[in-house]
């Protein structure tokens, strides 16, 4: 009788789900690496990435590749910024603030690189986007679709026919445009 209950919570445990695993410190960038400009800090609790007046591209990468996950963060920013959050490489992004192209907050629709733009617009951000405030943010990527979730609640379902199966996680500061944006509890996990 003790092997079955042995084996059975073995079973059990293997396959239990994941806990989310916290993939900001709070007071650096282990598990980071930083492409393009050096804009981004930590301190406090705060992950920053500030543009100077040369205003160049800048992208915070997780060394770690994730498959399907959910990753959830707080962000916080004013004024005109363009940000957002790869989603396995650089093609495929949830937007945070004002689209360069459209000259509109997109916060929370997906932008594909490859398609030059928005294929799909998030629904009710204007009224749930606390701008100057923390404003938490959950994107599931399960395949190829995306399930993003603004202040509790989700406002777009998108299918990518782009998507990879596996990569990294990315944080933007946008070439071309003088900004700040800040992260914390900043965490994923795998589903």
């Amino acid at each position: 009788m003790k092997h079955h209950l042995l084996l059975a919570s073995l079973v059990f445990c293997g396959l239990a789900a994941a806990e989310p695993e916290k993939i900001f410190n709070g007071s650096g960038l282990d598990g980071w690496k930083v492409q393009g400009a050096d804009y981004w800090r930590a301190a406090d609790g705060i992950l920053t990435g500030e543009s100077d007046d040369k205003k160049q591209n800048s992208v915070l990468w997780t060394e770690k590749s994730y498959k399907d996950f959910a990753v959830e963060l707080e962000f916080r920013f004013s004024g005109d910024v363009d940000s957002g959050i790869f989603l396995r490489h650089e093609n495929e992004q949830i937007q945070i603030g004002t689209s360069r192209s459209l000259k509109r907050d997109m916060t929370a629709s997906p932008y594909i690189g490859s398609k030059r733009g928005y294929p799909q617009e998030a629904a009710g951000v204007k009224e749930l986007l606390k701008e100057g405030e923390w404003n938490q943010m959950k994107i599931v990527a399960k395949g190829k679709t995306y399930t993003v979730t603004l202040n509790g609640k989700q406002v777009i379902e998108y299918v990518s026919d782009t998507a990879k199966e596996s990569g990294p996680l990315g944080l933007q500061v946008h070439p071309g445009v003088k900004m700040k944006v800040e992260f914390k509890n900043v965490m994923v996990e795998p589903l």
